[in-house]
């Protein structure tokens, strides 16, 4: 008989748990049983079954019901129009003043393991060179953790298609087809407090999306276009992006340029030279932005944090000669969550 290691042992154990448990209908419990496991020892086949109990996890997800906080404007420095603000002093309250006030926030240091975001870095190029080989026919198998395509539940196929097809012919790759990587950003966003964080800015614990959720390496010449995330996101929802820069970006490669100030509607798009329906002309930026646009400079680990409202695009500059790591991980309310048939939502 062949003898199981350690390791591959637990991994089984916790695989039964989470499978009894989701029988029982709670698969939140199953997604602590699978994380615990999985930080003890990186299992390909632990990882995959995670993204699908994400997915199924949303429906557990409480309404907690949580108290608004009130604004902060305190222990921030406006940059450019923006306010900045240290790791440390994040908070619900300031996150909300800095929405409503600016439109966005700079969080300086969000994660601030180096040697954490060498490895988030490393697994970006490893997602986009698998994502290569299995375009290519190449059949790696199951034991690969950085690209096997989420499979949804039916009634999420619709949602999948196209989406993952925009994105890869862009500069992306779907965070729920790397599970390894869907672990690891995780993993970095419990360590920078973000889910209670969050949580208490929605009011509720928060969900991601498949469709909505992106590791991205953009080179210098990346095509970009101003947008609001709102104009295809739909009416009604709140949410909280979480752009990520994985590397020194905003000089040497390419960052994002931001409408410094508030918006409370979807600006007219699909007009004036845009280049999508939901894309927004030069024209109508430069009349809602009033001259208050912000290309912030990041470090490796510093984060940009804005909702639906935002109008932003990749930031270029044509002495840019570095390519761009970052992720971009959208964050909503389970109660006002996205029509499913085009966000296919995740537990976080």
């Amino acid at each position: 008989m062949l003898k199981l290691g350690k390791g591959r042992r637990r991994s089984r154990e916790a695989i039964a748990t989470a499978t009894e448990l989701q029988a029982a209908g709670d698969h939140l419990r199953a997604l602590e049983v699978l994380t615990e496991a999985n930080r003890e020892r990186h299992d390909p086949e632990l990882e995959r079954i995670l993204v699908r109990v994400r997915n199924r996890a949303f429906a557990n997800l409480p309404a907690d019901a949580r108290p608004i906080p009130e604004p902060d404007g305190s222990q921030m420095e406006l940059r450019d129009g923006l306010p900045n603000v240290t790791a440390d002093r994040l908070s619900a309250g300031r996150l909300r003043h800095a929405i409503s006030e600016h439109g966005a926030m700079v969080v300086r240091g969000l994660v601030p393991d180096q040697a954490r975001l060498g490895e988030l870095r490393s697994g970006v190029d490893r997602a986009f060179d698998a994502r290569e080989r299995a375009g290519a026919g190449s059949e790696r198998g199951d034991d690969d953790p950085w690209y096997r395509q989420f499979e949804p539940e039916p009634e999420y196929e619709l949602a999948v298609g196209f989406g993952r097809q925009f994105v890869n012919a862009g500069s992306g790759v779907w965070l729920a087809d790397s599970p390894r990587m869907l672990f690891e950003l995780t993993e970095a966003f419990e360590a920078a407090g973000l889910r209670d964080l969050i949580g208490d800015y929605l009011g509720e614990r928060p969900a991601i999306s498949v469709n909505k959720g992106t590791l991205r390496r953009a080179a210098p010449d990346v095509a970009s276009g101003w947008h609001q995330d709102g104009a295809f996101l739909g009416d009604g929802i709140r949410s909280i992006n979480v752009w990520l820069a994985l590397n020194d970006c905003g000089r040497d490669a390419p960052g994002m340029e931001i409408v410094a100030r508030r918006l409370d509607r979807i600006v007219e798009s699909g007009t004036h030279g845009a280049q999508f329906e939901w894309s927004v002309g030069q024209a109508v930026v430069d009349e809602v932005a009033s001259e208050a646009i912000a290309m912030p400079e990041f470090k490796a680990g510093d984060a940009l944090l804005f909702d639906h409202f935002n109008l932003h695009r990749t930031g270029l500059d044509p002495s840019m000669t570095e390519s761009r790591y970052a992720t971009e991980t959208w964050f909503f309310a389970p109660s006002a969550y996205p029509d499913p048939n085009d966000q296919v939502p995740l537990a976080f």
